[in-house]
């Protein structure tokens, strides 16, 4: 696979759910490689407008290479949990929010970001390489407890504590700077491992997690994207782990319940203030696109629309 390539999961029903008017201002949160941002830009007319977002320098140096001709377009580096800031005037305004919340190919192929526990690199994980602690100095300095609730909380690692143990143990003796490294004495503190998955599968997950803090980032930018949205606008979400997709759900739901009110208080149904409804179900890849994509497998979407307005 070319370094440069990602294959943007589930892109024609992602970009069906998005575009609702051609020439209105859409929000790409998480631009990658351009995928779905490019179909984005395929339907939106001459008076629409793109704006994306990354944390990745190199995704920001592809997009102003690739995308920097057209007008349409727009690029900001930062977290999408500061997408209101990079949205500037149109607060209020915006048409579609996309958030692709898997790790580009780019980031996992290339062993020198340090993603991957089946190519040797150095130990690094952070998307935005230009600021925070890489995943080596975490390794190195964290206390034993915490590393096992990380492992434990955003793995759902059972052997968390064990797996801690290890690293502890091992790193006394030498720091870990490779990543080929730390996947070795996770294995081997393993013993229970699941078929068709790498037994530091997990492990990796939650160092590179906790590291970006990426869930404290969507967080962030679910609230946000409420204020951000014109009414009638659309928030289209893709998770690849139960984690994402869980707090994802958990949010719509709670935006489509309202407020939770004191039992017997006299307020009719239509008057509880709701700020969004979910539109349709939610979304897996094909079998077709699960098996010409295998990282499609574990996707997620899910769609809510705006209320409000006239």
């Amino acid at each position: 696979m070319s370094q440069e390539l990602h294959r943007s999961v589930l892109l024609r029903e992602a970009v069906d759910a998005l575009v609702t008017e051609p020439d209105d201002f859409y929000i790409d949160g998480t631009f990658g490689r351009g995928g779905h941002s490019a179909a984005i830009l395929e339907r939106l007319g001459p008076g629409g407008h793109l704006l994306a977002v990354d944390k990745d320098p190199q995704a920001i140096e592809y997009a102003r290479r690739h995308f920097g001709t057209d007008s349409r377009f727009s690029i900001w580096h930062g977290s999408f949990a500061d997408m209101d800031r990079a949205a500037g005037e149109h607060a209020g305004q915006v048409r579609g929010i996309l958030l692709d919340l898997g790790v580009s190919s780019p980031q996992l192929d290339r062993a020198e970001r340090g993603f991957s526990f089946m190519r040797d690199g150095p130990l690094d994980m952070r998307m935005d390489t230009s600021r925070g602690i890489s995943a080596a100095h975490w390794v190195n300095t964290e206390a034993e407890a915490e590393m096992a609730r990380v492992f434990r909380e955003y793995g759902e690692e059972r052997f968390a504590r064990r797996m801690a143990t290890a690293i502890v143990r091992r790193r006394a003796e030498r720091p870990f700077v490779r990543t080929l490294d730390l996947a070795q004495v996770v294995k081997a503190a393993n013993p229970a491992w699941e078929k068709g998955k790498h037994p530091a599968t997990r492990v990796f997950q939650a160092i590179r997690i906790h590291i970006n803090g990426e869930l404290d980032d969507l967080q962030s930018a679910l609230e946000k994207s409420l204020a951000l949205l014109a009414p009638g606008g659309r928030l289209v979400i893709i998770s690849f782990h139960s984690l994402e997709d869980r707090l994802v759900k958990r949010f719509i739901r709670a935006q489509e319940r309202g407020p939770l009110l004191p039992r017997g208080l006299p307020v009719m149904h239509n008057q509880i203030a709701r700020s969004l409804r979910s539109v349709g179900k939610a979304l897996k890849a094909t079998a077709f696109e699960a098996e010409d994509n295998q990282r499609s497998r574990s996707a997620v979407m899910r769609t809510a629309e705006k209320l409000g307005g006239d």
